[in-house]
């Protein structure tokens, strides 16, 4: 079979380096939400049971809504796990890098113990984590942890922006988590800006100061 053709996944090797050099826990942690104009930005921070990762993990944006919240269950009925939220409002004071490094602090501070060892989607580890951390770039699609982590932020994120849908009709945030679709900046032009819009953004501003 052409590799092109396999479909690769991501795997626990990772984890078990760092488990063979000591690391008795390993968490992965990654965020979602820093492309959107409305909403927080949410990270989740993952500690899998070797002996029962659930099966087809992978970088969340592969999958469809109906799997992630299968994974999401099987997940959290399986693994030690937290979630860490950046608001919008700390989004505009830090922007959107620093504020996603915070939720990535916070998820793992959230766990019921610090792990051992954090694998951090990115090129970059948040400061101020509790042990030592190695970023990975696209880890994600490399390291289960982080993969569980992915789906975990990715359900919690999109529930979130579910529920503001419903006090916020208009916006096209149950379907577009707060993404900038035609809907969602048509809807800025003609209903104006909520209190859940991300300020500092461009299309957010434009609107907001354009007198």
């Amino acid at each position: 079979m052409l590799l092109s053709a396999m479909k690769l996944y991501p795997n626990y090797s990772l984890e078990e380096q760092l488990q063979a050099k000591g690391s008795a826990t390993v968490a992965g942690v990654d965020e979602v939400g820093r492309g959107p104009l409305a909403g927080p930005v949410m990270a989740a921070a993952a500690i899998l049971d070797p002996a029962r990762i659930p099966s087809g993990l992978n970088d969340s944006k592969k999958l469809s809504i109906a799997r992630r919240i299968e994974l999401e269950v099987e997940i959290k009925a399986t693994a030690i796990w937290a979630i860490g939220v950046a608001t919008v409002s700390e989004i505009d004071q830090l922007n959107i890098y620093h504020a996603a490094h915070l939720a990535m602090r916070r998820a793992v501070l959230a766990l019921p113990a610090p792990p051992s060892h954090v694998l951090v989607d990115g090129n970059k580890c948040p400061v101020g984590l509790p042990c030592p951390a190695t970023p990975i770039v696209k880890g994600d699609t490399k390291s289960q942890s982080i993969a569980a982590a992915s789906i975990l932020a990715k359900v919690a994120r999109d529930r979130h922006m579910v529920d503001l849908a419903q006090q916020y009709p208009g916006y096209d945030w149950d379907r577009n988590a707060g993404y900038p679709t035609k809907r969602h900046i048509s809807a800025l032009s003609t209903l104006g800006v909520t209190p859940h819009h991300r300020v500092s953004f461009k299309p957010v501003h434009n609107i907001l100061y354009q007198d």
